[in-house]
Parts: structure tokens; C-alpha cells; sequence
């Protein structure tokens, strides 16, 4: 155990949490909490950057998100849990942050350039948008955060918090630890279309689905293309099926789904119920869970109290760094 060392994660409240959201996230915070000293968040603020026009549905899927991460095995014993909004320091730390760092170094963050050009239907030409990778600096530099859980592909996110770190740390001495990307293999988790799944692409198998929604959804999910016919001999790699069952499914029920699909011993249908069968068992003790908590309303707002208290505790203590360090 590593309880001397700091985690730190957040996830925006943008809708209903599907599985990739489980498998990319949820299930490695679950791992982390006994290992490190995490701090997980809901980053609000992040979801007005491009929810600004109408934020009404933020604050209900702020309830929903906590109670996914409760449902999912997070432990607000284990793990620290609070809400980025209920801390104004997270804004200070990022407004003193934005007078050291130069544009460019915005400008070129990968996804800037990309989220603009795919989503066509909000004005994404605002700071708010541009400085968000800024604010995910203070999120992360608050804490003195050692590790930051990220896939391969999110590091050049992770990068611009470190440059900004060092600079600060240049101007105003050592104040915080350079964070250090802790590597994930996240898997791809594609949705019923073949594509990743996405709630933008309305593909989603979501945490809350009822297990009939599931087995509906996965049965019309698509499959190897060269199985036209039940007689077809496939390549499981081809399908999208089989890569949940990489996921959800054993190493020998991999091998007899994928044998079965190259020599046309079974359909899709009965490789499809194998993974149906796998994937509700999985989810089943995180609705039971889920069923649980939405009848208790009280203690969700106790959790992101206590969390939010125990955050604001650390976040002042960084402030005070940060305040004697540019002379404030």
C-alpha cells in the first residue's frame, strides 16, 4: 500500500454513466482506494464548459454520478469524494494559474481542435472552453496530487498540468509536487453500432439499464459482418461482440465463443447470450446497490459533505502555500 501518496480523478456529471465509464474508470478507482490516498471528484464546473446554455440537468446527474460511484464500490471511507463547485478555491488557484500560462500552450491541446470540429450543435468559442485543460491544472495541482490515472492517449492532457507545474514551481519555488501519470490500460469498449461507445452517439449500455434493456440492446448489437448467414464461418476480432467479451466474459468461454464463430459451430444469438449472461451478473449487485441508495437521499448529501469538508480542509492548506509563495 501506498497510503503516503496522493490519486487524484474527477468525471464530469454529462448524463447517465454507461459501461466503458465502469471499465475505464469506476472499476480502477475501486482498485486505487486501497492502495493510494484518493481524491475523487464530480467536476461540475467542467460540465458548464459546454453545458452553459441550459445547466439544468447538471445538478440531477450530480446526484447520479455519486450514486454510481457508491454503486460501482467506491468507499467514502477509503476515498475522499467531493464536489469541485462547493470549493472556490479551485477557481482562485485557477484564476493565479492563468496569469503564468501563455496561450499557445491552451491552443494546442489535442482535444481543443478536435471537440470543436465533432460537436457541431454548442458554441465551443468561449474561454471557458479553451481554459478548461487550466482549471483541470487546479483540480489536479490542489491536491499535490502524485498520480493522475490516465490511458496512453489522455497523457498530452496530463502534460500541460506538468509544464504549468514546473513554471509555477520556476517563478514562486518548489509549491507542488510535479504530478506523474499513472498509466491504465483502458480497454475499448465499443457500443451497440460497432463505434466507441458514446452517449453522443446514442450507442450506450448504461449502469442504470433494467436487465431487460440490456439483453435488448445486445441482442440487436452488431456482429461479425462476414456471418451473413448462420452457416457463415466469422472472425470474432471482426466483432464487436467479442470485444466485450474480452472484457466481461472468462478466458474459456473467450475461446469457446471465438471457436464456435470460426467454424460456424454456434450463431450469433447464442454467442450473444453468453455475454448477456456475463454482463448482468456483473451489473446486478451495482443496480441492487443503486436501488438501495436512491432511498437515501440524506446520506448521498452526507457523503459529499463529509467529502467535500475533508477536500476543502487540503485545498485550504494549498492556497496558503500558494498565497505566501506569489506574496498575496
Amino acid at each position: 500500500m501506498r497510503k503516503d501518496k496522493r490519486v487524484l480523478s474527477g468525471m464530469q456529471p454529462s448524463g447517465k454513466l454507461h459501461i466503458g465509464n465502469l471499465v475505464g474508470a469506476l472499476q480502477n478507482w475501486v482498485k486505487l482506494q486501497d492502495e493510494y490516498d484518493c481524491y475523487y471528484f464530480v467536476a461540475d464546473w467542467h460540465a458548464l464548459t459546454s453545458q452553459y446554455a441550459d445547466p439544468s440537468p447538471i445538478r440531477e446527474n450530480v446526484n447520479d454520478l455519486i450514486i454510481n460511484m457508491l454503486a460501482s464500490g467506491v468507499d467514502p471511507e477509503k476515498a475522499t469524494l467531493f464536489l469541485q463547485s462547493r470549493l472556490p478555491e479551485h477557481a482562485e488557484l485557477h484564476l493565479l494559474l492563468s496569469m503564468i500560462t501563455p496561450l499557445g500552450w491552451l491552443e494546442r491541446v489535442p482535444s481543443y481542435k478536435e471537440k470543436q470540429f465533432e460537436i457541431k450543435d454548442k458554441d465551443l468559442n468561449t474561454y471557458g472552453f479553451l481554459g478548461y485543460p487550466l482549471l483541470q491544472s487546479a483540480d489536479i495541482l490542489m491536491y499535490k496530487a502524485h498520480y493522475v490515472p490516465v490511458g496512453i492517449d489522455q497523457m498530452p492532457h496530463l502534460e500541460i498540468t506538468r509544464e504549468i507545474c514546473r513554471r509555477f514551481n520556476g517563478f514562486y519555488g518548489e509549491v507542488f509536487p510535479e504530478p506523474e501519470g499513472l498509466l491504465t490500460k483502458f480497454p475499448k469498449v465499443p457500443g451497440v453500432d460497432g463505434r466507441k461507445m458514446s452517449k453522443s452517439y446514442d450507442n450506450c449500455v448504461y449502469i442504470s439499464d433494467t436487465p431487460e434493456e440490456v439483453e435488448a440492446k445486445i441482442k440487436t448489437m452488431m456482429t461479425d459482418p462476414q456471418r451473413v448467414r448462420r452457416t457463415d464461418k466469422g472472425d470474432p476480432e471482426l466483432s464487436p461482440v467479442f470485444q466485450l467479451h474480452k472484457i466481461f466474459s472468462s478466458r474459456e468461454e473467450q475461446a469457446e465463443v471465438a471457436e464456435g464463430c470460426t467454424t460456424a459451430g454456434i450463431g450469433c444469438i447464442d454467442c450473444k447470450k453468453v455475454l448477456i449472461k456475463n454482463l448482468l451478473n456483473v451489473l446486478r449487485p451495482i443496480s441492487e446497490r443503486r436501488s438501495e441508495l436512491l432511498q437515501k437521499p440524506e446520506y448521498i448529501n452526507d457523503v459529499i459533505s463529509f467529502g467535500t469538508e475533508k477536500a476543502k480542509k487540503t485545498a485550504d492548506a494549498t492556497m496558503s502555500d500558494v498565497r505566501k509563495a506569489v506574496m498575496l
